[in-house]
């Protein structure tokens, strides 16, 4: 894990010292600005990509960020089906097998505590890419470094998480690493059946972050800096009925922009479906395209720290 700024796995939040993430958005913003001078820097050295769970954004920028850094990548997709899982071998032997080819591991699975266990009997570094509806670090050092790149500042923010608070691995992610920055304010906007659940809320309370809850937007779109929109889960819930009874609940087009303030942004880890429309797209404060182009640089910015 981390201690101080020291880095051997990334598996949580949690872990991330303030030093360590201003050292790593530096870096990653340095790497955006001049790209070219990092070229090489990983020669030689080979990324494992093991995705148990579809993705689009995640895998290809990992992959994108190790060939720009000069390394290389192997890997396999829906690794449930295509791999040795479906014979029936275990996450513990696969990992033990593939880090004794690749230098690192980059490891999405669908149970939450997977990235953890693979850490544990992994030889080389794990980077969890999102388990379950535990975390995604990675997606949060990137959101971060969003903030910190559209408002120029992350001290101080008001933001509002919206939709599947429950499963968002993303949100639980992010809400970590702003308990460790100053004068932070969260507001928390979902249905009671996707509420944000009660390890959060813990955690922020022992850190004295102030936060609060409604099933209200419009209550939170005029106070804050960032609008954090999510998906709801389709893949996370056991039956249709449910997902239908908060299906689209929450909708952001452009009606809804002219309740923001004209400086606050809107975030989203994407894939999204419904619920921000299309018209948003074409707003300046719609962040969510830039949010995920800087995965690129936040995920170069990761490697080199792991591997160079």
């Amino acid at each position: 894990m981390a201690i101080g700024s020291r880095l051997r796995h990334v598996v949580e939040s949690q872990q991330f010292s303030r030093p360590l993430l201003e050292e790593l958005l530096d870096r990653a913003d340095a790497m955006k600005k001049q790209p070219h001078l990092f070229s090489g820097r990983l020669v030689g050295r080979v990324m494992a990509a093991l995705f148990y769970e579809p993705s689009t954004r995640t895998r290809l920028s990992f992959e994108a960020a190790m060939l720009r850094l000069g390394g290389q990548t192997m890997g396999t997709d829906n690794a449930r089906e295509f791999s040795s899982v479906a014979k029936g071998e275990t996450l513990e032997d696969t990992i033990r097998i593939v880090s004794g080819y690749a230098d690192a591991i980059v490891l999405r699975h669908n149970e939450e505590g997977a990235a953890k266990r693979a850490a544990a009997v992994s030889s080389v570094p794990v980077i969890n890419a999102g388990d379950g509806p535990g975390q995604h670090p990675t997606q949060a050092l990137l959101d971060l470094y969003t903030i910190r790149d559209d408002l120029g500042h992350i001290d101080g923010i008001r933001i509002a998480m919206v939709g599947d608070l429950a499963n968002g691995r993303t949100v639980r992610s992010l809400t970590y690493l702003l308990s460790k920055f100053r004068d932070i304010r969260i507001c928390f906007v979902a249905p009671p059946q996707v509420a944000m659940r009660k390890d959060i809320k813990d955690h922020l309370d022992e850190h004295k972050v102030p936060w609060f809850e409604t099933q209200d937007l419009d209550v939170a779109l005029p106070q804050v800096d960032v609008v954090y929109q999510t998906r709801i889960q389709k893949e996370r819930f056991t039956d249709e009925a449910s997902y239908r009874a908060v299906k689209g609940v929450y909708r952001i087009d452009a009606s809804t922009l002219t309740r923001m303030s004209k400086e606050a942004i809107v975030m989203h880890p994407l894939p999204r479906v419904d619920e921000i429309a299309p018209e948003v797209d074409s707003d300046p404060r719609a962040a969510y395209f830039r949010q995920a182009r800087n995965g690129l640089w936040i995920r170069m910015a990761l490697l080199e720290r792991l591997l160079g």
